[in-house]
């Protein structure tokens, strides 16, 4: 991601803000600078740090190479406050593949590490499961249409994070868990896009996945057990994320999110998720452990 791409004016607001906020400022050789909008969080959202850290470890990395996986630790909450410093490590550059280490700083401490893995494109043997057989995105209503016959009825902060414009539009197969609290198969699936035009380049799209892939997948595990993440007596946070690139994809087009979550235990939510295009194709993959405390009253 350069400067002088990061803009989008034709496009929404919120995605001018979210190019924006992935576009670091460089303040040293391996070393970035990040900010976080002004929503009125307590911490900043870890989509963000995901995809801010990707964005430092991209820039030291030859073009030719993409980024084919990354796996990330969250270790303490993001204050949305000041920036956050991103500094880098090039492990290594060997002819096909090169290996970054990123590490998230604030206030002198770790917040968040990740490494990540770039691979030059070679063509090879190929397969994937097939898409869930759900509807369409044209097939289910708009956000503002789910808005308009839902929020009035939602608690507070469901209201308050909903009605804010959003650079990603969710489009859920089923709104079921969303409007009761009635236990449920922890599975969902989830049809998402950015909410106006990206520019044209391959990692600004792949930061914007990232980004979005902490969207919905720590939720997952409460499906079964009624909650979700804005019950109030639960504590959730994301521990840990890890994503693999498996083709091309543009993030600005119609994505399907089919996630499970194959167990929970010990106060943590262990999730997975597929995501395809509309033509079907699988895109991307995404794991995720998420802390799913029941809070002492």
């Amino acid at each position: 991601m350069t400067k002088s791409t990061s803009s989008n004016k034709s496009g929404s607001n919120a995605v001018s803000t979210l190019l924006d906020t992935l576009d670091l400022e460089p303040l040293e050789k391996n070393l970035f600078r990040g900010q976080s909008p002004q929503y009125g969080w307590q911490r900043v959202f870890g989509g963000q740090v995901i995809g801010q850290a990707l964005v430092a470890a991209t820039r030291t990395v030859d073009e030719e190479r993409s980024v084919h996986s990354l796996h990330g630790y969250f270790m303490r909450p993001g204050d949305p406050s000041v920036p956050i410093i991103y500094e880098v490590d090039r492990i290594r550059d060997g002819r096909s593949f090169a290996t970054r280490r990123v590490v998230a700083i604030q206030h002198g401490h770790a917040i968040f590490s990740m490494s990540a893995s770039f691979h030059v494109l070679e063509e090879g043997l190929s397969h994937q499961i097939d898409m869930p057989d759900v509807p369409g995105p044209n097939e289910l209503p708009s956000e503002k249409v789910l808005k308009e016959k839902y929020l009035h009825s939602a608690a507070e902060n469901v209201r308050a994070y909903w009605e804010r414009e959003r650079p990603i539009e969710l489009r859920p197969v089923n709104m079921e868990h969303y409007i009761s609290s009635k236990k449920l198969a922890p599975v969902q699936h989830v049809w998402f896009r950015a909410t106006s035009q990206l520019p044209d380049q391959a990692s600004i799209h792949q930061s914007v996945l990232a980004y979005a892939s902490d969207m919905t997948l720590l939720d997952t595990s409460l499906f079964a057990h009624g909650k979700s993440v804005f019950s109030r007596e639960m504590q959730v946070a994301s521990l840990d994320h890890a994503m693999w690139f498996h083709r091309p994809f543009k993030a600005d087009q119609w994505l399907l999110y089919a996630q499970d979550s194959p167990a929970a235990s010990g106060s943590r939510g262990f999730n997975r998720g597929s995501i395809f295009t509309e033509a079907g194709e699988l895109v991307a993959s995404a794991v995720q452990e998420g802390l799913i405390r029941i809070r002492n009253r």
